[in-house]
C-alpha cells in the first residue's frame, strides 16, 4: 500500500520504486517524493555513493519533515540507510499522515476523525453501508463503492452490488478508481477478506487517495452545509412558534374556564358545604394553579428566546395570534389572580357567617323553647272566672296573684324582646330557614300581645270586686313576691348556664371563666334568700297548724311550690360544674390555637423576610458582574437550586395554614405575614429566578453568536450598570446616549448626530417604550461587526449547486441537501419565470430574500 501510494506522487517526476527499503536508502527519491507532495524544493541532494553522502541526503529529509511540526521518534537517517524496513515503513506513514489526511478538514474535524467524517456524510443515503472506523467498516467493498457512486454515478450500478460478495465489490472499487479516477491500486482484495482486522493505517491512506481525487466537490457541499444550517434554523423558529402558539391556547382557555369559577358567589346553607368549597379552593391553590404558574413562565421564556434566536438569524420578530401577546396573558392572568383573592376573601365571610347564624339560630330555638313553655297554660287561666263564686279572702288572694302574675309578665318581656332582635338578626343575615323562624317569632309575639290583653281584663275585673275583698294573707304574698324573682332568677341562671359560647380569644374564653366565678360567687347569698323563702311557707303552714285555717293547702298568690324552688335549685347546682367543665374545654382549645397561631407566626416570620431578601439577591446578581455568563449562569443555576430546596419549608407553613383554617382561626397577632403572601412571594420569587437564568442565557446566544468576547461583554455591563444609576435594568435616552458616548461612539450635538441617535433608538426600542434594555444594548453593540448568514450568501450558495444558473431543479436538490430539507425548499419554492427557464425550474432568489423575511414564502 505505502509504495503504491509512493509510486502516485514520483509517476509525476517521472519516475518509480521497486522496494520501498531499497529505493529509499541513498535518500535522492525520498527527498524527491518530498518535494513532489509539498510543492517546495529542499536542499540540494548530495550525488555520491558514500554512506555519508546517503546519510546527508536522509538528514535533510529527516529535517524537512520536522521543519513541518512533525515529531519523529526513534527515527534516525543511519537506520534508513541500513534498509530498516520498520523504521522506513514508519516515516512513510509520518508522511502520509502530515501530507495527506492531516490537513483533511470537514465541520471543525482534522486529520483522522475529518476523513472519518467526510466517509460517513458521503455514505449516510446508501443501505448496508455504515462506516464507524478504518477497518472492519470497508470489508464488504461497499463502503469504496458508495464513495465513488456518489461522486461519479456513471462509474459503477451501485444497485447491483450485493453485501454477501465482498471480493467483487472490492476488485470493482479497485478497477474503477484506478482506471478513472487515476488512484493506483495499492489494497489487496484477498487480503482484505481474509483478515479478520484489515490495516487501518493502509485503509487511511488508500481512503485519503478518495478525499484528494474528490476534492473538488467540496465546494458544492459547503454550499449545501450553508443552506441546511439556514433551512434548520427557519424550520425550528416554525416550530417553536407553533408550540408558542398552542401553549398560550391552552393557558388562556383554562383562565377562561377557571374566572367564572371563582367569580361564582352562590352562597350555601350549611357549613358543611361551604366547608367543602374552601377544600375545594384549596385543591386548586396547591394541586391546579402552581403548574399553570410554571406554564405561564415558560411561555414567557419560550417567547423571549425565540425573539432571540430570530434577531441573532436576522429573521422578522414573531408576533403572535391576535389575543395570544405575553400582555395578553399577563391581563388574563392579572383578572384570574383578582377573581381568586376576591373569591378567597368571601369563602372566610361565608363560614363566618354562617357559623354566625347557627349560634344564632340554636340561640333562638332555645330562648323560644322556654318562653313557650312558660306561656303554655297561661291564657286558660287568665281566662278564669274562679273570682266569680270566691270569698273575698279569695277575691284577695286572686288579685295579689294576679299582681305577682303582671311582675312575673313584666319579666318576661326581656325574654321576649331577645327572642325577636334574634329573629331580626337572622333575617339580615340572610337565613335560610328564616321563613320558619319569622312564623314561630310572630306566634309569640301575637300569643304576647294576647297574654298583656286578658291579663289588663282580668285585673279590671278583679278591681271591681276589691272592695268587697279586704283579706289578705300578708305571708302567702310575701312568699310570692320574693319567690317569684328568685325563680326568675333561677331560670335565668339555668338558661344562661346552659347558653351556648363561641370564642375566639384566649382573652374571651378567660372573660366568660372570671363571669362564671362571678356567678359562683353569688351563690352563697342566694341560697340565703331560698332559706328565706322556704322560711316563709314554713311559717305559713305553723299558723295554718296552730290557727286551722281553712286554705285549701295551697297559696292563693303563687303556683311556685317549695318543692319546684328545691328542684331547680338542686338543677343549678348540676349545672354549674358542667358549665366549668365546657369552660375548660373551651380554654384548652383556645390554647392550642394560640399555639398554632404562635407556630404560624414564628415560621412566617422567618419565610417572608428570606423571600425578601431572596428577591433583593437575586436583583443584585443580576446587575453585577463576577465571572464569566457561565459562571453567572451556573451561579444562578445553583441559586435556583437552593430556592427550590426551600419548598418543603413552604410546603409545612402551607401544613401549619391548613390546621389553623380547619380550627376556623381567622387572625393571628403573632404575624403580618398571610399564606397569600407567602404565596405570591413564592411564585414572584420561582418566576424571576427563571427569568433572570433566561436573560443570562440570551445573553450567552447573543455573545457567542454575535463573537463578542467575555472582555468586551465585560465592558459592556460595566459601562451599562454606571450609566444605570437607579439599577432598574433599563437607561433612558440620555442615559444611553452618555453609554454609547462612553464607550468610544461618535454622536454630535448636531443635527446630524440627533438624527443618527433617533436611528439608532429605533432599533434598539422599536416599540417606543422610552427604555433601553440590556439585551437590545448588547444586539446593537455586536449588530454591525457579526458575521451572520444573509439572503445574498444564500442565494450565492444555490447558485454554487446549480451550477451558475439563475434556477434550480429538483433533482439538484434532491442530490445536494437530505432529503427533509430538499422537500421542504421544493414545497416552498415559486417557479422560475426567467426566459432562461427549463420545465420544473424553481426560483432560489425569492426564497432566500423571503427566509430573512424581505418577501413572502
Amino acid at each position: 500500500t505505502f509504495t503504491a501510494w509512493c509510486n502516485s506522487h514520483l509517476r509525476k517526476a517521472g519516475t518509480q520504486i521497486e522496494n520501498i527499503e531499497e529505493d529509499f536508502r541513498d535518500g535522492l527519491k525520498l527527498m524527491l517524493l518530498l518535494e513532489v507532495i509539498s510543492g517546495e524544493r529542499l536542499a540540494k541532494p548530495e550525488r555520491g555513493k558514500m554512506r555519508v553522502h546517503k546519510i546527508s541526503n536522509v538528514n535533510k529529509a529527516l529535517d524537512f519533515i520536522a521543519s513541518k511540526g512533525v515529531k519523529l521518534v526513534s527515527i534516525g537517517a543511519e537506520e534508513i540507510v541500513d534498509g530498516n524496513v520498520k523504521m522506513t515503513l514508519g516515516m512513510i506513514w509520518t508522511i502520509i499522515l502530515r501530507f495527506a489526511i492531516q490537513d483533511i478538514s470537514v465541520e471543525e474535524t482534522s486529520a483522522k476523525e475529518g476523513l472519518l467524517l467526510w466517509c460517513q456524510r458521503k455514505t449516510a443515503p446508501y443501505k448496508n453501508v455504515n462506516i464507524q472506523n478504518f477497518h472492519i467498516s470497508w470489508k464488504d467493498g461497499l463502503g469504496f463503492c458508495a464513495l465513488i457512486h456518489r461522486h461519479r454515478p456513471e462509474l459503477i450500478d451501485y444497485g447491483k452490488l450485493r453485501k454477501d460478495d465482498p471480493l467483487t465489490n472490492l476488485n470493482t472499487a479497485f478497477d474503477v478508481a484506478e482506471k478513472y479516477l487515476d488512484i493506483p491500486k495499492m489494497l489487496d482484495a484477498e487480503d482484505i477478506v481474509g483478515t479478520a482486522r484489515p490495516d487501518e493505517k493502509a485503509i487511511m491512506t488508500y481512503v485519503s487517495s478518495f478525499y484528494h481525487a474528490f476534492s473538488g466537490a467540496q465546494k458544492a457541499e459547503t454550499a449545501a452545509n450553508r443552506i441546511c444550517k439556514v433551512l434548520a434554523v427557519n424550520q425550528e423558529n416554525e416550530q417553536l412558534m407553533e408550540d408558542y402558539e398552542k401553549l398560550a391556547s391552552d393557558l388562556l382557555e383554562w383562565i377562561r374556564r377557571t374566572i367564572p369559577w371563582l367569580e361564582n358567589r352562590a352562597p350555601e346553607n350549611t357549613m358543611q358545604a361551604m366547608q367543602q368549597k374552601l377544600e375545594d379552593f384549596r385543591d386548586y391553590r396547591r394541586l391546579h394553579k402552581p403548574p399553570k404558574v410554571q406554564e405561564k413562565c415558560q411561555l414567557e421564556i419560550n417567547f423571549n428566546t425565540l425573539q432571540t434566536k430570530l434577531r441573532l438569524s436576522n429573521r422578522p420578530a414573531f408576533m403572535p395570534s391576535e389575543g395570544k401577546m405575553v400582555s395578553d396573558i399577563n391581563n388574563a392572568w392579572g383578572g384570574l389572580e383578582q377573581a381568586e383573592k376576591g373569591y378567597e376573601e368571601w369563602l372566610l365571610n361565608e363560614i363566618r357567617r354562617l357559623e354566625r347564624l347557627d349560634h344564632l339560630a340554636e340561640k333562638f330555638r332555645q330562648k323560644a323553647s322556654i318562653h313557650e313553655s312558660w306561656t303554655d297554660g297561661k291564657e286558660a287561666m287568665l281566662q278564669q272566672k274562679d273570682y266569680e263564686t270566691a270569698t273575698l279572702s279569695e277575691i284577695k288572694a286572686l288579685l295579689k296573684k294576679h299582681e305577682a302574675f303582671e311582675s312575673d309578665l313584666a319579666a318576661h318581656q326581656d325574654r321576649v324582646e331577645q327572642i325577636a332582635a334574634i329573629a331580626q338578626e337572622l333575617n339580615e343575615l340572610d337565613y335560610y330557614d328564616s321563613p320558619s323562624v319569622n312564623a314561630r317569632c310572630q306566634k309569640i309575639c301575637d300569643q304576647w300581645d294576647n297574654l298583656g290583653a286578658l291579663t289588663q281584663k282580668r285585673r279590671e275585673a278583679l278591681e271591681r270586686t276589691e272592695k268587697l275583698l279586704e283579706t289578705i294573707d300578708q305571708l302567702y304574698l310575701e312568699y310570692a313576691k320574693r319567690a317569684a324573682p328568685f325563680n326568675n332568677w333561677m331560670e335565668g341562671a339555668m338558661e344562661d348556664l346552659q347558653d351556648t359560647f363561641i370564642v375566639h380569644t384566649i382573652e374571651e374564653i378567660q372573660g366568660l371563666t372570671t363571669a362564671h366565678e362571678q356567678f359562683k360567687a353569688t351563690l352563697p347569698d342566694a341560697d340565703k334568700e331560698r332559706q328565706a323563702i322556704l322560711g316563709i311557707h314554713n311559717e305559713v303552714s305553723k299558723i295554718v297548724q296552730t290557727y286551722h285555717v281553712n286554705m285549701a293547702g295551697t297559696n292563693p298568690y303563687t303556683t311556685i311550690t317549695p318543692h319546684e324552688i328545691n328542684g331547680k335549685w338542686e338543677h343549678v347546682r348540676q349545672l354549674v360544674p358542667r358549665r366549668d367543665q365546657a369552660l375548660m374545654e373551651e380554654h384548652a382549645r383556645q390554647q392550642q390555637n394560640e399555639r398554632l397561631r404562635k407556630q404560624f407566626g414564628a415560621q412566617a416570620n422567618v419565610i417572608g423576610p428570606w423571600i425578601q431578601t431572596k428577591m433583593e439577591e437575586i436583583g443584585r446578581i443580576s446587575i453585577e458582574m463576577h465571572g464569566t455568563l457561565e459562571d453567572q449562569l451556573n451561579h444562578l443555576r445553583q441559586y435556583e437550586k437552593s430556592i427550590v430546596n426551600y419548598k418543603p419549608k413552604i410546603d409545612q407553613l402551607e401544613g401549619d395554614h391548613q390546621l389553623i383554617q380547619e380550627a376556623l382561626i381567622f387572625d393571628n397577632k403573632h404575624t403580618n405575614y398571610t399564606m397569600e403572601h407567602i404565596r405570591v412571594g413564592w411564585e414572584q420569587l420561582l418566576t424571576t429566578i427563571a427569568r433572570t437564568i433566561n436573560e443570562v442565557e440570551n445573553q450567552i446566544l447573543t455573545r457567542d453568536a454575535k463573537g463578542i468576547s467575555q472582555e468586551q461583554m465585560n465592558e459592556f455591563r460595566a459601562s451599562f450598570n454606571h450609566f444605570d444609576r437607579d439599577h432598574s435594568g433599563t437607561l433612558g435616552p440620555e442615559e444611553f446616549k452618555a453609554c454609547l458616548i462612553s464607550l468610544g461612539y461618535d454622536i454630535g450635538n448636531d443635527a446630524q448626530g440627533e438624527a443618527e441617535f433617533a436611528r439608532i433608538m429605533s432599533i434598539v426600542d422599536p416599540n417606543r417604550m422610552g427604555v433601553v434594555t440590556f439585551q437590545a444594548f448588547i444586539d446593537f453593540m455586536s449588530r454591525e461587526t457579526a458575521d451572520t448568514d444573509t439572503a445574498d450568501q444564500v442565494m450565492a450558495s444555490f447558485k454554487i449547486l446549480a451550477g451558475d444558473k439563475n434556477y434550480i431543479t429538483v433533482d439538484e436538490l434532491r442530490r445536494e441537501l437530505p432529503p427533509d430539507q430538499a422537500e421542504y425548499c421544493i414545497a416552498r419554492m415559486a417557479p422560475y419565470n426567467g426566459r432562461d427557464a427549463v420545465p420544473g425550474a424553481l426560483d432560489y432568489m425569492s426564497f432566500s430574500t423571503a427566509l430573512y423575511g424581505e418577501s413572502d414564502l
